[in-house]
């Protein structure tokens, strides 16, 4: 063997030898249970970051322990690459907006950049590699998928669980698209509470409100009913205060009489509630904003200026009549748009939805029929189920997506589908030819496209279109803050396509930051290249260190932080270098383990086997990691490797049956121990079973052996293991404290009689070459 590990080469050796033989493909007929992984589709948004190497290798290590567990793992790979996310990335690339491009242009131009970043992220991964087997990979804006994702909306249609209506909607005015709430993220701004004069029955009304600039949308002043100040006014009228025309006063039990005066300007739309109380009490809709986020024409004073120039000319003006009665600066929570972090508004808009409010119970009840690793994310879920105030809107006025396989009448605006054999299809290429129930027979095709959560939904279905009946997958793995979005879209659609749950284990990974509560980003400059890192560092060293985190929490990166894994890889090459010569010539088919230390040994891997195995099935990979590098570092390398050494080194002392002892626990103890690590650390293990263990095993890929499955421990043989450990303890901290050379000779070496004295008697040989003692008494 060389003299150190070359994981430049060898890496991309391992992954070429991977690839040629077939290692990962997955055969359906393949012996064993089939486990299944709905991997998330990583969205081409941008650059791969050090949190997509983080959550995904964790999954991946998952795929890598069940395929040696005997069961044929399917591990499928997509890109979720329709949708806003790809927009906003060639937009931010071009510096170009959509709108300013002919549709056709700039959707070819979301096509080439989808394809570059997808070709860089599969590269991505096999470097890391991964045991995908990429004949299964999917893109959700290939045809394939497309017509999978509009066979099933056409399924909701007819099954009345999806629907058009024209409605108040989350807006964002930077992305020019509705939303859903799922989309939303809450920011903490300073803003001023203005305090206005609404006049009734010429007694003034104070009336304060965050967004003056709506003043022109007022359409009532609510106040609680029970606050006996305002009881005189209810069902009176008050004038607007600079626009001078008059709005009802009306009571809602959702005023706090606590907040501002107890008074609540109503506009067409401030805020949600201001969008209930419209649909509540049959408000009329009085416009302000357009959808490119500018104030409409017809407004006086502020048309044509955004939000921000609206209210500090609207409260320019107020002040300058008078009108402005004092303002209080305060510290507001707003509603932003998670893709662009642009405040987000609600106008009425015609949108497709899911209806999923008066569903709620039975998507609350799914989540007890899931397991959820760590139990605690189950939590948040619960919270975001509860607490929905919307059905899920999923159209988008964007280009780059799957098309809404619709169009409507142009008479009398009815919807109209496509029939299935006409799928996948983009209603503004391929007309309608069918007649409306009206008579009408022209027909104006639907422009949006479903969200990009409305396609990654079905992963399950699209995992399917391989002839499986996969529903409900075993595992769905992704980071703790989509819960809200990927995992309940998916049980939503799961339980209305198929009635069954989308998969029985969720697997929740946590976060990477660069310090506590500070997430790594490039505007921060806080952000490191995986590829860059994987380049300096190798592979295995960035997965050996993915594998240190309890499931579920964020972790802290740094460079300094893969010191340890590289420690690692340089001790499991040296430990690999002593045992490759001391078993030069060996065949186990010719020993076994017989002295007891050497059978410990084994009980020793049988143990940290069974231990790791129980962690690594609640996907705690970091705890089952610690288990075995236990195993590998004390047991193995500080105490068995000293123990044997002098039986492997001088075998004419000990005579062959001994020796050969000494060869077999080498050959299955290391062995085992290879295995163990194969699911974190895959290249360097796979290297090192290729030159010796390949010629004795029956598989070609250590990645085919399965890890033994052990019966109940030997408990005696696991205590006896304890003394020898705790023996060479004391005995290297009595040399350590006399200032002695682990080396240097003892004239006694005393032992506790028991129940392990024959034991100890049968390794006497070793304790006294291990120790140095001259002789050896039993207490």
């Amino acid at each position: 063997m060389e003299k150190y590990y070359d994981f430049a080469r060898i890496e991309p050796q391992m992954q070429s030898f991977w690839k040629e033989e077939g290692i990962y493909k997955f055969d359906p007929n393949r012996k064993g249970p089939i486990y299944s992984i709905d991997t998330p589709p990583p969205t081409v948004s941008g650059s791969l970051h050090i949190g997509h190497l983080f959550s995904f290798t964790q999954a991946e290590i998952i795929a890598r322990y069940h395929r040696m567990q005997g069961e044929n793992v399917f591990y499928p790979f997509g890109f979720d690459d329709n949708g806003l996310p790809t927009e906003r990335l060639v937009e931010r690339e071009t510096g170009v907006r959509a709108a300013d491009l002919p549709r056709s242009e700039f959707i070819e131009k979301c096509s080439e950049t989808a394809e570059k970043y997808e070709a860089q992220f599969r590269a991505f991964w096999e470097s890391l590699g991964f045991s995908v087997d990429w004949d299964t990979q999917y893109r959700t804006v290939s045809p394939e998928v497309q017509k999978i994702s509009q066979s099933l909306f056409l399924e909701l249609v007819r099954d009345g669980r999806a629907y058009m209506k024209e409605s108040p909607v989350l807006w964002c005015t930077e992305c020019r698209t509705s939303i859903a709430q799922a989309e939303l993220e809450t920011t903490e701004t300073e803003t001023t509470f203005n305090y206005l004069p609404f006049v009734c029955e010429e007694k003034t009304l104070e009336v304060a409100t965050t967004r003056p600039e709506l003043l022109f949308g007022c359409v009532c002043l609510f106040v609680h009913p029970d606050d006996a100040r305002y009881r005189d006014f209810v069902g009176k009228t008050a004038r607007v205060p600079l626009y001078n025309f008059d709005i009802p006063i009306l009571t809602d039990d959702k005023v706090a009489p606590d907040k501002g005066t107890g008074v609540v300007m109503c506009a067409t739309f401030g805020d949600s509630t201001d969008a209930a109380w419209y649909t509540e009490h049959n408000l009329p809709y009085r416009r302000v904003l357009l959808p490119d986020g500018k104030i409409a024409p017809d407004v006086p004073y502020i048309s044509g200026l955004r939000v921000k120039a609206a209210r500090a000319e609207i409260l320019r003006r107020l002040d300058e009549s008078g009108l402005l009665l004092r303002t209080e600066c305060i510290s507001h929570t707003i509603a932003v748009h998670e893709r662009c972090g642009h405040p987000v508004e609600i106008l009425p808009s015609r949108q497709w939805y899911i209806d999923i409010l008066s569903e709620k119970e039975r998507f609350l009840r799914a989540a007890d029929e899931i397991r959820w690793y760590p139990p605690q994310m189950k939590s948040r879920y619960t919270a975001w189920v509860e607490n929905l105030k919307w059905d899920w809107c999923i159209s988008r006025q964007r280009y780059f997506g799957v098309p809404f396989p619709v169009w409507y009448c142009a008479d009398c605006g009815k919807p109209v589908f496509a029939a299935p054999e006409q799928l996948p299809l983009n209603p503004i290429e391929t007309p309608y030819t069918g007649k409306c129930d009206c008579g009408c027979t022209k027909f104006v095709p639907e422009t949006a496209v479903f969200d990009t959560w409305a396609t990654s939904s079905i992963t399950p279905q699209i995992n399917e279109r391989l002839g499986l009946d996969l529903v409900p997958m075993s595992m769905r793995t992704h980071a703790h803050e989509i819960i809200r979005t990927w995992t309940f879209y998916t049980i939503v659609r799961s339980l209305y396509h198929t009635g069954k749950l989308p998969w029985r284990d969720l697997m929740i990974c946590g976060f990477v930051l660069a310090k506590p509560g500070e997430k790594m980003s490039k505007s921060k400059g806080n952000a490191l290249d995986p590829e860059r890192l994987i380049a300096q560092h190798s592979a295995d060293v960035l997965r050996y260190w993915t594998a240190g985190a309890r499931l579920g929490t964020d972790t802290f990166f740094s460079p300094a932080e893969l010191d340890a894994p590289k420690r690692f890889i340089t001790k499991l090459w040296n430990a690999a270098k002593f045992v490759f010569a001391r078993l030069e010539g060996f065949d186990p088919k010719t020993a076994e383990a017989t002295l007891p230390a050497d059978c410990w040994l084994l009980a020793r891997c049988d143990d940290a086997t069974r231990r790791a195995q129980a962690l690594l099935d609640a996907y705690e990979i970091g705890a089952a990691r610690k288990e075995i590098d236990e195993l590998f570092w004390k047991d193995f390398c500080d105490n068995a490797l000293e123990l044997l050494k002098d039986r492997l080194y001088k075998p004419e002392r000990h005579g062959e049956a001994n020796t050969k002892s000494a060869q077999a626990a080498l050959y299955g103890a290391f062995l085992r121990i290879l295995k163990l690590y194969a699911i974190y650390v895959p290249h360097i293990t796979e290297y090192l079973y290729q030159p010796y263990f390949r010629q004795f095993e029956d598989e070609k890929s250590i990645h085919l052996l399965c890890w033994e499955t052990p019966g109940a421990p030997d408990g005696k043989l696991l205590a006896f293991g304890e003394t020898l450990k705790e023996t060479l303890a004391a005995v290297r901290k009595y040399k350590t404290e006399n200032g002695l050379s682990m080396k240097a000779a003892l004239p006694l070496l005393e032992l506790p009689a028991g129940e392990f004295e024959p034991w100890l008697r049968e390794t006497e040989r070793d304790l006294l070459a291990c120790t140095g003692a001259e002789k050896i008494r039993y207490r």
